[in-house]
C-alpha cells in the first residue's frame, strides 16, 4: 500500500474568509446547519423506535450543564453507550440524526445510550471546553451507571467526526488517571490528527470516484483545527489530537470509516498505530458512503453502519 502526497487545496477558495465566518458565528445558527428528521417522523417511518424511552439527562460540566439524553428500551441488554455526535468542532445538537436517531436506534436493540452534547468552538470557546464536557458526561455515566441499566464496567464510549475526536482524546486522558476506562470505544470517521495523514492508493482511488459532497481538504481541515485548539501549540496536544504522542493502554477499539473521505486517512493511520501499540482494533469503511452517512437514518449505508456498531458494541 503507497501513500499518495496531499492534494492542493482547490483554487479559488478563500478559506480565511470561510473560517473568519465560522467564527462569527452565534450557536444557533451553528445548531442549524444540522437539522435532524425528527422524532415524529423517524417513530412514522420506523415504528420500533417508539418503544425507546427517553429522558433529558441533568450534568453538572465545567463550564455549565452539558446537555445530555438517556435512551432506553423494554428489553435491554445491560449494556451501555456514551456518544458524541460530530459537527466540525462547532455545529451539531442532540436532535441531529447523527445524535438521536443512532442513540434511538442502537436502544431498540437493547443498548442503552446516554447521547452527549458539548460547547461547541465559537466565539472563543476552545479546547479543551468539550472535551471536559464529554469527560463530565462520562463521568455521570459512570456514578449513574445504574440509572442507565448498565454497570460501569460495561459501559462503553464513542461518536462520530468531531465527537470522535473528543472520544478518543477523553479516553486517553481517562487512561492517564481522569477516571475508569471505557469497556471500549468506537470512533466513527474520526479526525484524530493536526494534520491528515498521506492518502492510501484505496483512498485516493475512491475520491477520485465520486463526486465529494462534503469536502475536508488538508488546509481546511487545519484551519478548523485551529479553532478547536485556538493555535498552533494546541496541535501538538495529545489530548487534543489522540493521534499524538503514546497511544498504548486504550480499550479495544472500533474505527469505521467512509469510504470516500479525506478524513479516512486519519482514522486507517489511527488503528495503524493503535495496532503497532499493541490495542485490540477493527478499522473498515462502509462502501458508497461519504463523511457524515451515520446522519443519514435513510440510506443503506447509515443503516448498515448502525448494524456494525451494534454489533460491536454487544455483549463481548
Amino acid at each position: 500500500m503507497t501513500a499518495q502526497a496531499e492534494h492542493t487545496p482547490p483554487e479559488g477558495i478563500d478559506w480565511g474568509q470561510i473560517i473568519a465566518s465560522i467564527e462569527a458565528m452565534e450557536p444557533a445558527d451553528a445548531m442549524a446547519m444540522t437539522p435532524g428528521s425528527g422524532t415524529e417522523k423517524l417513530v412514522a417511518d420506523f415504528p420500533e423506535l417508539g418503544r425507546v424511552v427517553v429522558t433529558d439527562v441533568p450534568i453538572d460540566g465545567p463550564g455549565g450543564p452539558v446537555p445530555a439524553r438517556a435512551y432506553r428500551a423494554p428489553a435491554a441488554s445491560g449494556t451501555g453507550f456514551v456518544w458524541a455526535h460530530g459537527g466540525a468542532f462547532i455545529a451539531g445538537h442532540l436532535d441531529m440524526d447523527e445524535a438521536h436517531w443512532v442513540a434511538l436506534a442502537l436502544a431498540t436493540r437493547g443498548i442503552s445510550v446516554l447521547s452527549v452534547d458539548y460547547r461547541k468552538c465559537l466565539n472563543g470557546v476552545r479546547f479543551p471546553a468539550p472535551s471536559d464536557d464529554l469527560l463530565a458526561a462520562w463521568r455521570w455515566a459512570v456514578a449513574h451507571a445504574d440509572d442507565l441499566g448498565t454497570a460501569p464496567d460495561r459501559l462503553q464510549l464513542g461518536g462520530a467526526s468531531a465527537g470522535a475526536n473528543l472520544a478518543a482524546g477523553v479516553t486517553k486522558r481517562l487512561r492517564d488517571g481522569a477516571g475508569p476506562m471505557p469497556a471500549s470505544l468506537v470512533l466513527v470517521y474520526p479526525l484524530v490528527h493536526a494534520e491528515l495523514p498521506p492518502r492510501s492508493d484505496e483512498l485516493v482511488a475512491a475520491l477520485a470516484a465520486v463526486e465529494l459532497v462534503v469536502d475536508f481538504p488538508p488546509e481546511a481541515v487545519r484551519q478548523l483545527n485551529l479553532i478547536f485548539t485556538g493555535g498552533e501549540a494546541g496541535l501538538a496536544d495529545p489530548y487534543a489530537f489522540a493521534g499524538n504522542g503514546d497511544v498504548s493502554g486504550q480499550p479495544p477499539t472500533y474505527i469505521l470509516n467512509s469510504e470516500a473521505d479525506q478524513l479516512r486517512a486519519s482514522g486507517e493511520a489511527y488503528a495503524d498505530q493503535l495496532r503497532s501499540a499493541g490495542v485490540e482494533v477493527k478499522v473498515e469503511f462502509e462502501p458508497g458512503t461519504q463523511h457524515g452517512h451515520v446522519n443519514e437514518p435513510y440510506s443503506e449505508g447509515g443503516q448498515r453502519s448502525l448494524e456494525r456498531i451494534a454489533a460491536w458494541l454487544a455483549p463481548r
